[in-house]
């Protein structure tokens, strides 16, 4: 057994909450009474408008891949460190996008390395991902003869793994967008540029310059982000970052970066010099995903849509070894540490921990 206790639960903690807890596949949101945005606002200075929502976005341990949750034997429901793997890098990329003059983010304070307080934001529908190699589902579509991605074309001759003269934009739809021409009313459909700007509503856009302005945002972090990595000789294959509006000081709206960005959940990380050698090693999410693939009974309930129902029910049952999710926690601990430049502290029991600081610092604790 883990000698580790995981967050692998983040959305029963005792907050004081103005609505229900919104839990994610891995973080749950806390929405603040308007009392306690304020009182933060004023009390720490944030740097945002007076009414302003605040909210606690606490990270969990738990690992999702395929639309499932997946736990491990032994009531191990998470891999050891890997919420404050992925806050931390997220954390970092942030801070040099700052730094570069690029947008800002949503976080406006960093309590504990599992928790982020973040400013409401008027979410962009459209999962923003930029792709530098041609791999995964991109590469198993190119390999049954499918030539144009999100209305752009490839050539022939492409191999598995090949890095791409340019880094491409191949968005997709983030939730169900309905009444959208040659758009399925299904979440993460792929989606090309004109869909986009002829349906800018749908989309939450504000004007077609925004859309410009997404993927300005999504080239520009991409390049900064692989420019870093490759000093570390890793190599930044994908990712998939995500946008939304929020409303300045002067009452203007501005587009920023929220979620995650350049974490080994929503990015593809590859070793350098693997790379070079012929090999492929996986310094993020993806290799637990061709872990499953190649460990459960029917490879085809993960890879096929319509078998969700099967797939929910694989995920339920299937319990993995131990040491398997400590290897995950390796890899995740391990690029994270080697991304913010020391090594990670895992918390022996980041629920306490998480607790005793928005109770102490915050004030935010309805149960003593």
């Amino acid at each position: 057994m883990s000698s580790y206790k995981v967050l692998d639960v983040n959305d029963d903690l005792p907050i004081r909450t103005k609505s229900a807890v919104h839990s994610g596949k891995v973080r749950s949101v806390y929405w603040l009474t308007d009392a306690d945005s304020a009182r933060l606002i004023a009390d720490k200075q944030y740097d945002v408008p007076h009414g302003t929502e605040l909210a606690i976005m606490v990270i969990s341990d738990r690992i999702s891949a395929f639309d499932c949750i997946w736990q491990g034997e032994n009531g191990l429901n998470g891999v050891p460190g890997k919420g404050i793997a992925l806050n931390s890098v997220a954390a970092h990329w942030f801070k040099l996008f700052d730094d570069a003059g690029l947008a800002g983010n949503h976080i406006v304070d960093i309590p504990h390395p599992y928790v982020w307080i973040v400013r409401k934001a008027s979410t962009v529908k459209v999962e923003a991902i930029a792709r530098q190699y041609i791999t995964g589902s991109m590469w198993r579509d190119y390999s049954k003869g499918v030539r144009n991605f999100c209305g752009i074309d490839l050539p022939e001759g492409l191999e598995a793994n090949q890095k791409l003269d340019d880094v491409l934009i191949t968005p997709s739809t983030k939730g169900i967008i309905t009444g959208v021409a040659d758009v399925p009313a299904v979440d993460d459909v792929n989606i090309t540029r004109k869909n986009i700007t002829d349906n800018l509503a749908a989309f939450n856009f504000n004007s077609e310059q925004d859309v410009a302005k997404y993927e300005q945002l999504l080239s520009e972090g991409f390049a900064l982000i692989s420019k870093e990595l490759a000093k570390l000789d890793q190599i930044f294959v994908d990712t998939k970052f995500e946008f939304g509006y929020v409303e300045q000081q002067d009452g203007s709206q501005k587009l920023i970066y929220i979620d995650e960005v350049g974490t080994p959940d929503s990015s593809r990380i590859w070793d350098g010099p693997a790379y070079r050698d012929g090999k492929i090693v996986e310094n993020s999410k993806e290799g637990f995903r061709q872990l499953l693939i190649n460990n459960v009974p029917d490879s085809d309930v993960l890879l096929n849509k319509d078998r969700m129902t099967e797939r929910e029910a694989l995920a339920h049952g299937y319990k993995l070894p131990v040491d398997v999710l400590m290897s995950v926690s390796d890899t995740y601990v391990g690029i994270a540490s080697k991304i913010v430049g020391n090594q990670l502290t895992i918390p022996a029991d980041p629920r306490a921990e998480v607790i005793a600081i928005l109770d102490r610092d915050y004030g935010l604790i309805t149960e003593k």
